[in-house]
């Protein structure tokens, strides 16, 4: 019989665990796509619902989670102030929460923040509405430096406030604030580099290599840019213009080529941005994204056209399936599996496919209205309401 060192056995249990559950600490999952890499959990859900294992209140917003090293991050606005909160991803206990003093800013919708918390290290980056990032120590929620944007870089705010994530890339904090973007050192808050004062578009900063150098891609005002991480330089851009401005969905970068998505009946399209000048491939109304981003799995999008689920070939922009009872839902996915939040708070589990959407699972864990993205991690999927209503439900199949 075959025996193993004990060593061999504590690495090999130390693999399984790692692959089974996944961190998520930073919007749109570590990979930036919405894809998890976690496994093992479960996607047949009991009869009766699943089961809630914390529930709290976070005032209104429409930040999504972060989830990294047993604890999970968000923020809400209740009495003109911003607070970002820290839990203990299993128990729901509050770790600590930082608060500072912002408006709701309610224009058409009911306001409040929409970035997501980054955490990065031993540290957590937010942004709010009005262009004020705060680094905090992700253990402890003590301040260790905040910078006002609009004031220092003279940023003219977006009709709905500065909403994309801070991006982390090695020392530097990236966010999609004034013109073409900016960078900050993460240790101090000293702009590294800026792009000029113009209102920015709401998408967060996607990062990719090309010719040998980090780069990133996000959705401006008017326009679809690339970056160079270290010096700002612009490596290309394409014109994306749509009504009122709102860019918010952020780009998908794929082997050269660009996949760009915006609501109010705009529509999407693919660009071969490896060619000069950058070259449309194709455009259409099939897939409109007012908001959440679509995901991009085995030569297919999946993502919220409008008021509706759907699946586009990636190659053509041609349509395989549509499915109604999402609304203006949101999506993330995870061992081939869509993970879907209705606009209504029923949350869903399908297979990604071409063929058609068909649930394995469906469950009602929130009501009021869900815009924000579910959040898939060590067996809890976390989910949250425009009113602040925060739960974590238990897929783990124990």
């Amino acid at each position: 019989m075959k025996t193993f060192h004990p060593l061999t056995i504590i690495g090999l249990l130390a693999f399984t665990l790692s692959a089974r559950a996944a961190d998520w600490p930073w919007f749109r999952g570590p990979d930036h796509n919405g894809i998890s890499k976690e496994t093992g959990w479960s996607s047949k859900w009991p009869a009766g619902g699943l089961k809630q294992l914390w529930k709290a209140k976070v005032g209104i917003g429409f930040a999504s989670f972060a989830v990294s090293a047993g604890r999970a991050y968000t923020t809400g606005n209740a009495s003109d102030a911003d607070t970002v909160f820290c839990f203990d991803a299993n128990t729901g206990a509050e770790l600590w929460k930082y608060s500072y003093a912002a408006p709701l800013d309610a224009k058409y919708y009911q306001g409040g923040p929409s970035a997501t918390p980054t955490v990065a290290g031993d540290r957590v980056f937010t942004l709010s509405k009005r262009g004020m990032v705060h680094c905090l120590d992700a253990a402890k929620g003590t301040l260790i430096w905040s910078k006002n944007l609009m004031a220092d870089l003279k940023a003219e705010m977006p009709t709905w406030g500065f909403a994309g994530s801070v991006l982390i890339e090695g020392d530097l904090a990236l966010v999609n604030v004034g013109t073409a973007g900016a960078a900050l050192d993460t240790k101090t808050g000293k702009i590294v580099w800026s792009s000029g004062p113009d209102e920015a578009g709401y998408s967060t900063p996607v990062p990719f290599d090309v010719a040998g150098q980090r780069a990133v891609t996000f959705a401006s005002k008017q326009d679809v840019v690339a970056l160079g991480v270290k010096d700002g330089k612009e490596l290309w851009r394409f014109p994306w213009k749509t009504s009122y401005d709102v860019n918010a969905a952020d780009p998908i970068v794929a082997e050269g080529k660009v996949f760009i998505s915006s609501g109010y009946n705009h529509g999407g399209g693919v660009f071969d941005v490896s060619a000069k000048p950058v070259k449309k491939i194709w455009e259409n109304k099939n897939m409109r994204n007012q908001f959440n981003s679509s995901i991009l799995w085995q030569g297919h999008l999946y993502g919220v056209d409008d008021n509706q689920l759907r699946c586009l070939v990636l190659d053509t922009g041609e349509v395989k399936w549509s499915d109604k009872s999402v609304g203006k839902g949101s999506l993330m996915m995870a061992d081939g599996k869509l993970i879907v939040l209705s606009e209504k708070g029923e949350l869903m589990v399908a297979d990604a496919t071409p063929t058609a959407f068909k649930p394995i699972s469906r469950a009602q864990v929130l009501g009021g209205l869900c815009w924000s993205a579910p959040v898939l991690a060590d067996g809890k999927i976390y989910c949250r309401n425009a009113a602040g209503d925060v739960v974590a439900v238990d897929v783990s199949g124990k």
